[in-house]
């Protein structure tokens, strides 16, 4: 190491931050390990120098020594313990070795102690009418629970597991990799660091049972597709007396086929005739709650938009009503009759060239656009 420069053997300019050092040792780590390079001396050589560099310049002080008197500066204060053929080992080894045994050994640290239950997922479809104004909704799954012939031991009532003779119950098996000693879940107990000998009949030694749960559940007013509840423990039972998971309960909304909604606004199109458009008149408009009456002033213009304040939905939030909007649509007649020919022919030819309001502010802007 002594005539090396230790930025270049970690691939890093000496400006290098703390996170692209470490970023940088993870990589050349991964690239040298000697399980990735088995038999291979040059790499284990390489390996403890990427180490030993890693631990000088991660060390603010080691570093700036570094820096200033080269090697030389800080040979033998490299790191706080060095393993078998002289390979220092660091907290982020520590990660690093965690990623690496995952790969090439496909498992993990074994979890004994108390774990909580999975969630679980439940989709459920609901009318517009049932979103907008609440529901009671059954609700049907199967979820996993404790054996409660083994209170979810696994084992015959009336036994208890046995400590397993391969591990002495720590549920790992420890062995040597090249200078390396790793440890990985016992293969007998599966990391549980038990086994059962007398398996409960139940639940065929699992401790748990796949059962059929039944509840209700209150739809409050004003949810939406992509709105979710949740019901506390009815998720799957929790390992080891963990607490269980809980249910979440995602939401779909049919469409309407006279409505529409936007957050807690309900908007609807109603079809008018042309002389109710033009004479005015008053109209049953169809509401969440059943029919209003709606004022159609003359003159009224396809498309026009009437507003019933507090007629909409109730918010989730804080319970306050949205609107409910009204567009009215003109409906030209598609066949007349002779007198109803007779009457809109007489209308031309009465009108003549005049030109009505709106018509005479489209051409204004036909001529503003093309001159």
């Amino acid at each position: 190491m002594e005539n090396k420069d230790l930025y270049k053997l970690l691939g890093v300019s000496p400006d290098v931050t703390d996170a692209e050092l470490k970023k940088a040792y993870r990589a050349m780590a991964h690239k040298y390990h000697p399980d990735k390079n088995q038999d291979d001396k040059d790499a284990e050589e390489k390996f403890k120098e990427i180490n030993e560099a890693y631990e000088i310049l991660k060390d603010p002080e080691k570093r700036t020594r570094y820096d200033r008197f080269g090697y030389a500066g800080v040979s033998g204060a490299a790191g706080a313990g060095a393993g078998p053929g002289g390979a220092h080992y660091n907290a982020d080894f520590q990660d690093f070795f965690g990623d690496m045994f995952s790969e090439f050994f496909g498992g993990g640290r074994a979890r004994r102690g108390p774990t909580r239950g999975d969630d679980l997922r439940y989709d459920m479809t609901i009318t517009f009418e049932e979103a907008a104004f609440g529901a009671k909704k059954d609700v049907e799954h199967t979820r996993i629970t404790g054996c409660e012939s083994c209170k979810g031991s696994g084992a015959k009532p009336g036994t208890s597991p046995e400590r397993c003779s391969v591990c002495s119950g720590s549920g790992q098996q420890r062995f040597q990799q090249g200078f390396f000693t790793f440890s990985r879940p016992c293969s007998q107990c599966k990391g549980q660091g038990s086994v059962i000998k007398s398996p409960c009949a139940e639940c065929s030694g699992r401790g748990s049972n796949h059962i059929k749960s039944k509840i209700t559940v209150n739809i409050p007013a004003g949810i939406d597709t992509g709105s979710r509840l949740r019901v506390a423990g009815e998720g799957n039972f929790g390992d080891k007396g963990g607490p269980p998971g809980d249910l979440y309960i995602f939401m779909t909304v049919t469409p309407h086929p006279l409505f529409k909604r936007d957050g807690d606004d309900v908007y609807c199109e109603v079809p008018i005739t042309l002389a109710q458009a033009a004479l005015g008149t008053e109209i049953e408009a169809p509401t969440i709650e059943g029919p209003v009456k709606v004022k159609i002033p003359a003159g009224t213009q396809t498309g026009k938009v009437f507003r019933l304040k507090n007629k909409g939905i109730a918010s989730l939030r804080n319970g306050r009503r949205g609107d409910h909007f009204v567009a009215v649509r003109l409906e030209t007649p598609a066949k007349l009759n002779k007198r109803q020919r007779e009457l809109l022919e007489e209308f031309a030819a009465i009108s003549g060239d005049e030109v009505f309001p709106e018509k005479k502010n489209f051409f204004d802007k036909v001529k503003e656009i093309f001159g």
